[in-house]
């Protein structure tokens, strides 16, 4: 049984929907939740959801002594679930394709520092761009820039404001996220 931590730093709804997703999986289960942000919703749904969480900061996240050393004894995967911060490079080197993030828009377009939630759909809705979407891929030294494992689209029409393009990608993160995470999971087992 493959062990997945999950990284969140706000509401969590997509920790929430993983870790349910996984509950009756006979191959992964969710571990633990982390986050950044003492404040963040994700910290109620891990404990309606009887799974630990870890709060830390950003010492503790780049202190190799300390995340690093949690992450190897207890995961052997790791899911950026709207998490905002950059992943260090000693964490990168110690799960190579082993760290999965989503980002909710078509990469390349979109990414990078800053670009995260209604930045995002803002920005699409301002460049009148007719699609958008999800973008499920590895995380490396750069934000959004890692492999892509799997995109989802939906269409923008002429009159969605940055809220219906964000619901419109909910539904997409909701529904393809956790299938991705478990195709990965069997993909990886049968090696």
């Amino acid at each position: 049984m493959k062990r997945i931590v999950i990284f969140a730093s706000g509401s969590g709804s997509n920790a929430e929907n993983i870790s349910l997703f996984f509950q009756k999986s006979t191959i992964a289960t969710v571990v633990h939740i982390l986050t950044n942000n003492k404040n963040a919703k994700v910290i109620d749904r891990s404990k309606n959801l009887y799974i630990n969480s870890l709060i830390f900061n950003r010492e503790e996240f780049n202190n190799e002594d300390m995340i690093l050393k949690f992450l190897k004894k207890e995961a052997d995967i790791i899911i950026l679930a709207g998490f905002l911060w950059k992943i260090p490079a000693h964490i990168i080197t110690a799960f190579p394709n082993k760290i999965i993030n989503i980002h909710p828009a078509l990469l390349p377009k979109y990414g990078g520092k800053g670009m995260y939630g209604m930045n995002v759909h803002k920005a699409v809705v301002e460049n009148k761009e007719s699609e958008t979407g999800i973008t499920i891929h590895y995380v490396n030294e750069n934000y959004d820039e890692g492999a892509i494992i799997f995109q989802a689209k939906t269409i923008v029409l002429h009159d969605d404001t940055p809220e219906i393009v964000a619901e419109k990608i909910h539904v997409l993160e909701q529904k393809h996220f956790p299938r991705v995470i478990s195709d990965l999971i069997k993909k990886d087992s049968n090696g």
